[in-house]
């Protein structure tokens, strides 16, 4: 049988691919961390062009998605997606992304990372971070059942048939439950997370009925009784997505950058990406290409078929870039550079089997890797290897993705620690700058940051003999447990040799806290996209003219100079400011997320926000309050960026004035909103706007008022239930922070805390939900304070 080779290269996300499915030869769905949901129709089979529209656009990391098939209700079929905000959205795929979804399925409390569909199409079975995998009714649009029991994340769920549900966790077990959630055996033999399984095919050599990956880079082949039936061995690194072809072969993707075929138990092609990793793959039934999704951010799709197929330069430039790319040496182990063959070996030796990787010494020094293709009967370069340590090639897990370092960086104390993740292929002052943006740091940090970046990842200390040094463990304790590096430290910019025992003080907290990192050309794309569906719809007289336009981009331009520059009031704030208000009191309800947005960025960027008053008087706190974004529980989303925009009021004197004056209405419309809420931003948002007002509250100018104990007893009930009830470990963490600092107001909130509140039960629930050390740390604060 022939090769796959290119099809076509798909690519407008914006961030990786996380999920895709293949419903038929004339669509691909897939699902990115730009928070988009896209679709490609085919335009024209040979060569092969696709159309690509946005079907969904949400606020938050997309990383899962299905499809549902057409039915006589749905004759399109349906899309289903699910990732960060907890929300699975099910939509027709020929809906544009500013009407309201099909269905919002919410009952996960933390990232939804898994997804699959019954056969005939009558339910949906989900999974989640927070250890489960839930059913769901196709048409009644309601949680069937819960399956329970996992002791890690479900990273993997198969609708295998009409009785048979399959989990894949990240405790090493994989379940088979009933659709009614009744688990009926666990297979063990796994020695790592369980990232994805698959049916096999009847008629499979090994007499196999499931198939499982892990972060062992094995695939185990499963008998449903729970016999081990045969490994399938090849891939160097994480194995993240697996799928069965109609022909009976299965097919695979990880983080050693290929995507893998296997016939019976061999492997007969290794299609290498020029991507750190193939997040997913998905096969289309109907005639057996397979499409794939990468962490370069491009959809691609391979067929056996010549003539559906792309041109030979497009498949020249696919082989010409894996070629080109950079593979760390971590992915590859310790090579020893003098010892290695030189390109003649390449003449003289044929490979002994598919995916059999050697390392080539160049004349000019450098290292490259050569695949072997049993098919072509040839070595295949694919790639360079640049310099890095070798190591056991595991990943530390960070905000969804893998990274080889996550280091702590304290920038202060009194204020949480910043995480600096860091992968070996990357550019020291490329993550540098990065970090320094995304925490809106002076640039004066970057040589300093990147300076420890290259040290640290040689195994050196700063300042010190080089010697073996680990990278922090993912869950570190923040808090100063291990060495830090703090940026702007006085003395020097070097981590001591040794660890230090004392750690920063915590409690109480003294700095107010933003949230406002964002990619405003993003921002100002949705809204430009938006106002044209406007136009065209005939909404013009809510639409933003040129002019405004033009207000909208000086606007953005304006935020993205440094927190100093933008500060300054200029009029493309004074400017912005209207229409950035006309566009979250005026627009359809279900397109001001990204106004909204914008003005969270600018209760921190400006006091001229607080400043603001409309022709009527109010300010951003009543001009929030008649737009009714309090009362839509629907778009919960709306309501944690209109919250984050109470909290960064405090980054202005006159903001933390606003807020000061506004609390009880402030107060009311965050805590109305947000009772019993599942989605964890919107929680980690109000968590946020309360550290706030407690560090308002014990703050010298306001301890000693009446008032603040009013308001600390207010907060206190509220932090109270969070605490108790909060499944995400950051929600909880700054939940207990904003309790703690409450705490100093003094004995008689230390009193309700305790004989009122039962703050001593809430914190027991706190430290079973979570067992990080940062939470210890500061629960054992909070009870120091209490005695």
């Amino acid at each position: 049988m022939s090769e796959y080779r290119l099809s076509a290269s798909l690519e407008g996300h914006e961030d990786d691919v996380r999920g895709v499915v293949f419903p038929s030869p004339d669509l691909v769905i897939s699902a990115s961390r730009d928070a988009t949901v896209r679709t490609w129709k085919l335009l024209s089979p040979s060569p092969p062009k696709y159309d690509c529209s946005i079907s969904s656009h949400g606020s938050a990391f997309i990383n899962a998605v299905a499809y549902i098939s057409p039915s006589s209700t749905y004759q399109d079929g349906l899309i289903v997606s699910g990732g960060k905000d907890t929300i699975i959205e099910v939509r027709q795929p020929g809906k544009p992304p500013e009407e309201n979804a099909e269905r919002l399925l919410m009952g996960h409390a933390h990232n939804v990372c898994a997804l699959d569909v019954s056969n005939d199409g009558g339910w949906i079975v989900s999974g989640s971070w927070d250890g489960s995998a839930r059913i769901w009714s196709v048409g009644k649009w309601e949680c069937e059942a819960v399956l329970e029991g996992h002791e890690g994340s479900v990273w993997g769920v198969l609708a295998y048939d009409k009785d048979t549900v399959i989990t894949a966790c990240a405790d090493k077990l994989i379940r088979i439950f009933s659709p009614t959630g009744k688990l009926l055996k666990t297979l063990r033999g796994n020695k790592d997370v369980v990232r994805a399984l698959c049916r096999v095919p009847k008629g499979h050599a090994s007499r196999a009925e499931i198939a499982s990956a892990s972060n062992e880079g094995v695939i185990r082949l499963w008998q449903l009784n729970g016999r081990q039936v045969g490994e399938l061995l090849g891939h160097e690194s994480f194995i993240y997505s697996l799928a069965s072809l109609p022909n009976g072969e299965l097919m695979s993707s990880g983080e050693d950058r290929t995507v893998r075929i296997w016939k019976g138990m061999e492997c007969i092609q290794t299609i290498t990406h020029p991507a750190i990793s193939v997040w997913g793959v998905a096969v289309c039934a109907e005639n057996g290409d397979i499409v794939s999704g990468a962490s370069d951010r491009i959809v691609r799709v391979f067929s056996r078929s010549s003539d559906r197929q792309a041109e030979p330069q497009v498949i020249q430039a696919f082989e010409d870039s894996v070629k080109s790319s950079s593979i760390p040496q971590q992915q590859v182990g310790d090579v020893n550079k003098e010892k290695l063959p030189g390109p003649e070996f390449l003449e003289q030796k044929s490979g002994t089997k598919e995916g059999q990787v050697v390392m080539i010494k160049q004349a000019n020094g450098s290292v490259t890797a050569h695949q072997w293709s049993q098919g072509a009967q040839q070595w295949m370069n694919v790639g360079t290897v640049v310099d890095a340590v070798g190591s056991s090639g595991r990943k530390i897990h960070y905000l969804g993705m893998d990274y080889d370092y996550v280091f702590d960086v304290d920038i202060e104390d009194g204020k949480p620690a910043l995480k600096l993740p860091y992968n070996l292929s990357q550019n020291p002052y490329e993550a540098a700058t990065k970090f320094i943006e995304d925490n809106e740091l002076p640039i004066s940090y970057l040589d300093q940051v990147a300076n420890f970046i290259t040290t640290n990842t040689k195994g050196a200390t700063l300042g010190q003999p080089s010697q073996p040094q680990q990278a922090a463990p993912a869950g570190s304790d923040p808090w100063g447990s291990e060495s830090r590096y703090r940026p702007g430290d006085a003395s020097s910019p070097s981590i001591p040799s040794a660890v230090s025992t004392s750690k920063p003080k915590v409690l109480p907290q003294t700095q107010y806290l933003s949230i406002t990192t964002a990619n405003l050309q993003t921002v100002r794309k949705k809204i430009e996209e938006l106002n044209e569906q406007l136009i065209q719809e005939g909404s013009k007289d809510v639409a933003l003219n040129p002019p405004q336009i033009e207000s909208l981009r000086a606007l953005i331009k304006h935020l993205e100079q440094s927190p100093a520059a933008a500060s300054k009031s200029s009029p493309a704030i004074v400017n912005g400011l209207d229409l950035v208000f006309s566009i979250v009191t005026r627009w359809p309800v279900g397109q001001r997320l990204p106004g909204l947005d914008l003005l969270r960025l600018l209760a921190a960027a400006s006091p001229s926000t607080a400043e603001y008053t409309s022709s009527s008087g109010d300010s951003i706190v009543e001009i929030l309050e008649s737009s009714g974004v309090f009362e839509d529980n629907d778009r919960s989303n709306n309501i944690m960026l209109a919250v984050r925009a109470f909290a960064n009021l405090f980054v202005t004197e006159k903001g933390r004035n606003l807020a000061d004056t506004k609390f009880e209405s402030i107060h009311s419309l965050v805590k109305s909103s947000s009772l019993g809420t599942t989605n964890r931003n919107l929680t980690i948002a109000v968590t946020t706007l309360y550290i706030n007002y407690a560090v308002l509250s014990t703050s010298a100018s306001h301890s000693a008022l009446p008032s603040s104990i009013d308001r600390g007893l207010a907060l206190m009930e509220d932090l109270i239930g969070i605490i108790s009830t909060a499944i995400d470990s950051e929600a909880i963490y700054r939940g207990l922070v904003a309790t703690g600092t409450l705490l100093a107001l003094g004995e008689e909130v230390q009193m309700a805390a305790k004989e009122v509140y039962d703050i001593e039960g809430a914190l027991q629930k706190a430290k079973q939900r979570s067992q990080e050390p940062r939470i210890s740390g500061v629960v054992a604060d909070i009870k120091d304070l209490l005695v």
